[in-house]
Parts: structure tokens; C-alpha cells; sequence
């Protein structure tokens, strides 16, 4: 059972919407006891860094979730702000994230993009993987995504990059330390290739 955090922010209908025409069994997620079925989980998350964070710690599903990632290991896809909260701490904001990866979360410079290159990161980009198993099985080269932030993820351990995306520079799009995963793109909104990765996080 494909479990949707649904803590108040994200498109959470959306992501459900994808797995019901898949014909995967899938249900949102508003309290501890709603979670206790799931063998994949997703997080979403829109917005501010602080508010996201602070309704998810409110939502009464904050100890449940650390026990079934950190405990259970059961996979879990952060999405967007939903990838950004699984760090350590944020540039935007003073309260403590997730911290299931020794990670911060980074302003981009804005000094250093090319010409009409300017924040948000908004629109269509390339991501490119560093690994073709796993979530990215089965892609294509050129594969595309919707994204829209300010912000990046920057781990301490490379290890746990799973794609990079260039925007002025390049940075972290996707993230993996065992069944933990994070991206920073909207699979939600990519059409094909969203689908096709959120088919891919159930089969894990």
C-alpha cells in the first residue's frame, strides 16, 4: 500500500490519481493510524521550509514516520519540499528538518547563473541520473521534469546522489541513502517520465 503523507500541503490527490489509473493500491495518510498499512510511503511538500515543517511536527504522524523509515526501512519518496525537509536544516528558515540525511539545504546563488537565469527554478529540466536502477530504471536519456524552488539539497556524503539537474550551476535534483529517497522535481506534474518514476518507487 502506497501511503501519501497528507499533512496539509502538496498535491496529494494528484500523486493518488497516478497510482489508481496504475491499478497500485493507494491511500492518504492524516494521522499515525492511517500509516499503519503502508509499505511505501511519499512525502509531498509546497512551500516555506519552516511551515512544512511545522505541520508535519503538528500533524500527530512525525514520531510514526521516523519509526517506519528509520526503524522498518520502509522506502520513502520526499518530493519537493517533502525532499528538502528530510535534512538536517535549511537556509530558509530555523527549524530542524527530518534529519534522515546529514544534509543542508542551500539558497542558490544567484550571482553565479547566466544571463536571464533567475529564482525560482520554475518550469521543464533535464535530470540526469548517476544511477539507471531503482527509481530511474527504464528511462531514456533526456528525461524531463517540472520543478519550481529556490532551493537546493547539498549532502555531506556524495554517495547519496541519485541525479544531478543544471540550473546556473549544476546541483543535487535526487538524492537515495538506502530507502530513503528524495527528489527535488514534481513526478506529479512530468507527464511520462513522472509516472513511469512513481511506478518505479512502488516497485522497490
Amino acid at each position: 500500500m502506497i501511503s501519501i503523507v497528507d499533512y496539509g500541503l502538496g498535491n496529494v490527490q494528484a500523486f493518488a490519481n497516478i497510482y489508481k489509473r496504475l491499478d497500485i493500491p493507494v491511500t492518504l495518510a492524516k494521522t499515525a493510524d492511517d500509516l499503519a498499512t503502508a509499505s511505501h510511503i511519499i512525502l509531498p511538500g509546497v512551500g516555506a521550509f519552516d511551515w512544512a515543517m511545522t505541520k508535519l511536527n503538528n500533524s500527530g504522524m512525525r514520531e510514526t514516520l521516523d519509526d517506519l523509515v528509520l526503524r522498518e526501512k520502509k522506502p520513502v519518496l520526499g518530493i519537493c519540499v517533502g525532499m528538502q525537509m528530510m535534512a538536517m536544516n535549511s537556509d530558509e528558515g530555523k527549524v530542524d528538518g527530518l534529519a534522515w540525511f546529514d544534509a543542508s539545504v542551500k539558497l542558490f546563488d544567484e550571482s553565479r547563473f547566466q544571463n536571464r537565469t533567475h529564482l525560482p527554478h520554475m518550469g521543464w529540466n533535464d535530470v540526469e541520473p548517476i544511477r539507471r536502477d531503482g527509481l530511474f530504471r527504464d528511462f531514456d536519456e533526456g528525461a524531463r521534469f517540472y520543478f519550481l524552488h529556490s532551493y537546493y539539497f547539498e549532502p555531506k556524503d556524495t554517495s547519496d546522489m541519485l541525479s544531478t539537474t543544471i540550473y546556473g550551476d549544476r546541483f543535487i535534483s535526487g538524492v537515495q541513502r538506502g530507502n530513503v529517497i528524495g527528489v527535488q522535481f514534481h513526478p506529479e506534474k512530468s507527464h511520462g517520465w513522472g509516472i513511469q518514476l512513481l511506478k518505479n518507487f512502488a516497485g522497490l
